[in-house]
């Protein structure tokens, strides 16, 4: 099998294996206690402290540890915003970040706050002086991923952080996908990343808060890691945390040239081999392991399931691929195709005949999804008024812009189609459709039930 989904979770690391199998008999006692096995397992934390905040390129007194990255997003959040209370109560976030860090401006909005979202360009990267205009006299805090984790797009921290700085506004950024490749350029005030991103253990996180941030934190104190952070601490898994981020981070510039070239390979080939596929995320700009991928007319969960009976494990940001019919945040976001969306990331030390043969695989898979949706599923299709309609009322992605395409060449140059869904991936698809086909939208209408999606024939 063939794991294509590191930016998921990367397989956990030999150094990881072994330093956490190591640290289970030095690490198992209480690092608070002032006797032997206590200060055993007190050195054995320092030292992963020290690790870790010389890969972060902080001060060990910056650096706590959390039970996951998502509980160091939240609790960095939450503890940036209580600490400048005073100042105001406005929060800053960009369209595609992490639902860990899009749950808590949800919180925070719920309680009375304020949240400004920043928009993205297609590629999926802010405009820094987009975010220096969000920026207000009673904003809180900002928050910016340093890279995405759908489409790989690398954020411009560095300027976000400039603008933050000189309107004396922290910026917390979340870190999770890029750490392992290298520390966070930029003026930046907390930090936020999760082990298991970088190929060490589940269940340790990282929250770094500079010194002369205002940070209070929040729920009942209790006196472990600085008071940041509650709960005995994992030190075993801490200890391999620690261990496989120095790791990788020695392997990195090699690992990024390879991985770079393998990913470039598939974003040239898919479009070779698959029509009718938009390659999605910044081209220059991004992660070394990850590429993604929509292809029209294709259901996201089915193509998932057809690749994973080849050998292969990949994701998706495609709304197909979950229980709601509500497509991507990231893929929304940016106003890409979502339907049939697939994310390759590549785990260091992926063999190049893997992706040889995924390139291979990939075709067929793709039109084998393609003919099972191929054939008319009890549409309506009418006239009204010179208006060709097309009724897919009930019907989920990628079946209204299926049937858009099987009639968008019964209308004269000029004409109009109207398609009738209820399906909120419509809303993003169709707009992308014609953008790929070079054909004219013009906007969506109520209608009787659900929404009305007009599209003009141009070609």
């Amino acid at each position: 099998m063939a794991y294509f989904d590191a930016a998921s979770s990367a397989p956990l690391h030999p150094v990881a294996r072994q330093a956490l199998l190591a640290s289970l008999d030095e690490g198992w006692a209480d690092p608070a206690r002032l006797y032997r096995e206590g200060r055993r397992a007190r050195m054995v934390l320092d030292a992963a402290r020290e690790a870790a905040a010389e890969a972060v390129g902080c001060r060990v007194d910056e650096l706590v540890f959390t039970s996951s990255g998502t509980r160091a997003v939240h609790a960095g959040i939450a503890g940036a915003l209580a600490g400048r209370r005073r100042v105001g109560r406005h929060l800053i976030v960009s369209a595609v970040e992490h639902s860990s860090v899009l749950h808590s401006a949800e919180v925070h909005e719920a309680a009375g706050g304020t949240v400004t979202q920043v928009p993205v360009g297609r590629g999926g990267a802010v405009d820094p002086a987009a975010y220096g205009d969000a920026l207000r006299a009673d904003t809180a805090l900002a928050c910016l991923q340093s890279a995405n984790h759908e489409v790989g797009t690398e954020q411009p921290v560095t300027e976000v952080a400039e603008a933050c700085r000189a309107a004396g506004v922290p910026l917390l950024v979340d870190a999770a996908q890029s750490l392992g490749w290298g520390p966070v350029e930029g003026d930046w005030s907390l930090l936020a990343a999760s082990a298991h991103k970088w190929g060490g253990p589940a269940g340790v996180g990282l929250l770094v808060v500079r010194k002369g941030v205002r940070f209070a934190p929040q729920g009942p104190v209790d006196e472990r890691e600085s008071g940041r952070a509650a709960g005995f601490e994992n030190i075993p898994a801490i200890v391999a945390a620690a261990a496989s981020l120095r790791a990788v981070r020695a392997e990195a510039a090699e690992q990024a040239l390879r991985l770079r070239e393998l990913t470039e390979r598939i974003r040239v080939r898919v479009p070779e081999l698959v029509p009718d596929v938009e390659v999605v995320g910044d081209p220059v700009r991004r992660l070394p392991g990850v590429v993604t991928f929509s292809c029209l007319y294709v259901d996201g969960e089915v193509l998932l399931h057809e690749l994973d009976r080849e050998g292969f494990s990949v994701s998706s940001g495609s709304s197909c691929t979950s229980s709601t019919l509500t497509p991507s945040h990231v893929l929304r976001a940016m106003g890409v195709l979502s339907e049939g969306n697939v994310r390759v990331s590549l785990p260091p030390g992926v063999a190049e005949e893997e992706v040889e043969r995924f390139l291979t695989v990939l075709p067929g898979a793709v039109a084998a999804v393609r003919e099972k949706l191929g054939a008319p599923i009890a549409t309506e299709v009418a006239r009204e008024e010179n208006v060709l309609v097309v009724d897919s009322l009930g019907k989920r992605c990628p079946i209204p812009v299926i049937e858009l395409a099987k009639v968008i060449g019964d209308v004269p140059v000029g004409g109009l189609v109207r398609v009738l869904s209820d399906d909120e991936a419509a809303r993003l698809d169709i707009p992308a459709w014609c953008e790929m086909r070079n054909q004219e939208y013009e906007g969506e209408e109520p209608a009787e039930k659900g929404t009305a999606y007009l599209v003009r024939r141009v070609s």
